[in-house]
């Protein structure tokens, strides 16, 4: 039995690719937001959200198609990763609230507290975006995991089964 290089399913180059265009948005948004530009500000700021509103929708599929997908470097970049993954998976659940308190102060135009809560979410949220292109590019391209040829055959086989209508 030699163990293959799994494939990369298409959702999680997905889900990199909205991670990149959300840190790009964010990006945008502080920029125009720093130039005096709030109607760009708002607009760059809502499609981010949008956008990542999106990727948790394929990253939820991407996990129901696919499943937990195992790291499988060794030692000190091991440690690394899973620093990075843990970090990233905690600040990721603190984000949605922190865009919608966001927008709901806004909308409220209590633009003081708006700024002030935008100093602590920018960051966080610029961060999560950021390794979640990190742990894609570590997991799928630095060390791509490895499956036995069986393995392999029943994951493809059983991706099929889920996405092929009966």
């Amino acid at each position: 039995m030699i163990p293959t290089l799994l494939a990369v399913h298409p959702l999680a180059t997905t889900n990199a690719v909205l991670n990149c265009i959300s840190t790009v948005l964010l990006v945008a948004g502080w920029i125009a937001i720093r130039r005096g530009n709030w109607r760009a500000h708002r607009a760059a700021m809502m499609a981010a959200f949008l956008v990542s509103t999106v990727f948790l929708c394929c990253y939820l599929a991407y996990h129901w198609v696919v499943g937990h997908v195992p790291f499988p470097g060794q030692g000190g970049v091991r440690t690394l990763y899973f620093l990075i993954l843990i970090t990233h998976i905690v600040l990721a659940a603190v984000v949605p609230v922190l865009a919608i308190r966001m927008f709901f102060l806004a909308f409220r135009g209590r633009l003081d507290a708006h700024r002030r809560l935008g100093r602590i979410a920018l960051p966080i949220w610029l961060y999560v975006s950021v390794t979640g292109v990190v742990i894609y590019v570590m997991l799928y391209h630095l060390y791509p995991p490895l499956v036995p040829a069986e393995g392999r055959a029943a994951k493809m086989s059983a991706r099929v089964a889920v996405v092929t209508p009966v």
